[in-house]
């Protein structure tokens, strides 16, 4: 580990934006302030760092946001920040700035970037934001609750309609690659079905014959839960309702997940984390990633976190499947 001091700490948020991300924010400025260390906001991520769209911040700059959803400090996805030029142009940046410490809100792909301005010089700790909880190191990123209860409400708002038109409603949640969203909806609403893409198996004709099975013994309504890793959720309406013949509709979800106020519980991890990253560098360590693991708060190197793999939890899923007979 670098031991030199760290004077002055940039803060950025990358990739999707999360509910939580302004709890971050706020704990890595007042933390690093009351230690006497500088802030310096990087505005719309690494897209931004290399615009030079860098600000200096204050206690009062981060009043009134911990309730808000979204990031004070916007965020976009920068895919030349792959390019070794573009990332010798971030470090030779972020020391033009005198910014020798730098805390990085996102996902897998945010560190990544983290990593590379380690490696040139800049101490970096990264902390987990993202809504799909797809971050391996973790047991919780900044979002995800937030997001589920998000989704969650919507869903019982639609099962309340289903019911009332004695119709299958199929509806599409956030998670590309990641099923978890879909899984704890699934859970948490009583879903009949719940397709992710770590288990589906694109076997339509066991999803019509199980429907045909509830309607034979009195069901009226039928809820699938869709992660959006599977999509198709319009056609797969039309398919199921013209081999049924039970009226289907499709809802689609989308960015609404990604909105909103946080949860408490988003509020206070993204506090926790913000302020232990910002504990990290002062501490002189470097290419670390804040996570949340067995209950407690730790970090680990950021090329071990990128190193490891996460599958959603079987118990869980096998659960959903018992309890939707």
């Amino acid at each position: 580990m670098d031991k030199k001091k760290i004077k002055t700490i940039g803060v950025l948020t990358s990739g999707g934006d999360a509910p939580g991300m302004n709890a971050a924010i706020r704990a890595v400025v007042r933390a690093a302030l009351i230690e006497g260390v500088k802030v310096k906001g990087i505005r719309r991520g690494y897209m931004g760092l290399l615009e030079e769209d860098i600000f200096d911040m204050k206690s009062k700059s981060v009043s009134d946001i911990i309730q808000r959803g979204g990031t004070v400090l916007y965020t976009a996805r920068c895919p030349e920040f792959v390019i070794p030029e573009s990332q010798d142009k971030a470090a030779e940046l972020c020391k033009k700035h005198g910014i020798d410490g730098l805390v990085v809100i996102g996902g897998d792909g945010s560190f990544r970037g983290a990593a590379a301005l380690a490696a040139r010089g800049i101490n970096t700790v990264g902390v987990p934001g993202t809504i799909d909880l797809d971050i391996s190191c973790t047991d919780y990123t900044i979002g995800f609750d937030t997001a589920v209860n998000t989704a969650v409400e919507t869903i019982d708002r639609v099962r309340d309609t289903s019911t009332s038109h004695e119709r299958c409603s199929i509806i599409e949640v956030m998670g590309r690659h990641a099923g978890h969203i879909a899984l704890w909806c699934g859970i948490a609403n009583g879903a009949e079905e719940i397709l992710i893409a770590e288990r589906y198996d694109y076997d339509e004709v066991k999803i019509i014959q199980k429907i045909n099975r509830r309607r034979e013994t009195g069901k009226k309504h039928y809820i699938i839960i869709n992660a959006e890793g599977i999509g198709d959720s319009e056609n797969m309406a039309k398919r199921i309702e013209a081999t049924t013949g039970m009226e289907t509709r499709a809802t689609i979800i989308g960015h609404a997940q990604r909105g909103g106020s946080p949860t408490a519980r988003d509020r206070v991890y993204g506090s926790v984390m913000g302020a232990r990253a910002v504990d990290l560098l002062l501490a002189g360590a470097t290419n670390r990633v804040v996570a949340y693991k067995d209950s407690q708060f730790v970090d680990f190197d950021i090329e071990e976190a990128l190193g490891m793999t996460k599958d959603i939890d079987q118990y869980m899923y096998d659960l959903s499947k018992r309890l939707s007979k």
